[in-house]
């Protein structure tokens, strides 16, 4: 008996090892499969290190997005134009984590945003659109991150597809398109003709 009751409990051991063995062995494959997909992340730079931290980048043959928008400064003697970052301290990469190292070793890189020490992705859908849009020439403006009003969705032009909050200023419409997980917004005048509310 008592040998027949050790020979259950050791086949029990070993099934349940095999088991254990077979979902850590599945949870690796999943993992390394999630590490392999190519999304877009946001680069978190040192202050005004955007630009030098987009060039190096794409020195290393790493998709990258820095949206630039062109600002006015007065000097003493002299106005002049200036590319500036849309959304200062970020850059935008489109990597697989499993190559997150060629991201993190660029010089002015202090991270990649996200949670617990893991990067977050952001919606690719939306990078594709918010992109596709500024290159089309979309005139945008920082604005301070915005959440609350009413959401709408662009139907037609230029920025068809891009998704915001509507803002009313005297009598122009401005979408205000906010990315949550760097808790930045812009603003681009629209013709409130091609809004859609959003359910």
């Amino acid at each position: 008996m008592t040998g027949e009751t050790g020979n259950r409990a050791i086949t029990r051991h070993a099934l349940r090892a095999t088991l254990e063995q077979g979902a850590v062995k599945q949870l690796c494959e999943t993992i390394s499969v999630e590490l392999r997909e190519i999304h877009w992340y946001a680069a978190y730079t040192s202050a005004n290190h955007e630009k030098r931290v987009a060039e190096q980048l794409s020195q290393r043959r790493v998709e990258c997005f820095l949206p630039l928008y062109e600002s006015v400064r007065r000097w003493k003697d002299r106005r002049v134009k200036l590319k500036m970052p849309l959304f200062p301290g970020y850059v935008f990469v489109r990597i697989a984590l499993i190559d997150r190292l060629c991201v993190q070793q660029v010089r002015g890189v202090a991270r990649l945003v996200g949670f617990g020490g893991m990067p977050a992705a952001l919606p690719d859908e939306e990078m594709r659109v918010l992109q596709a849009s500024l290159e089309r020439g979309v005139r945008a403006k920082p604005h301070p991150f915005l959440t609350v009003g009413m959401r709408v969705r662009v139907k037609g032009g230029p920025m068809v597809g891009l998704q915001g909050i509507l803002k009313r200023r005297k009598s122009k419409a401005r979408l205000i398109v906010s990315i949550e997980l760097i808790q930045s917004s812009m603003a681009v005048e629209v013709d409130e003709s091609d809004l859609e509310p959003m359910a």
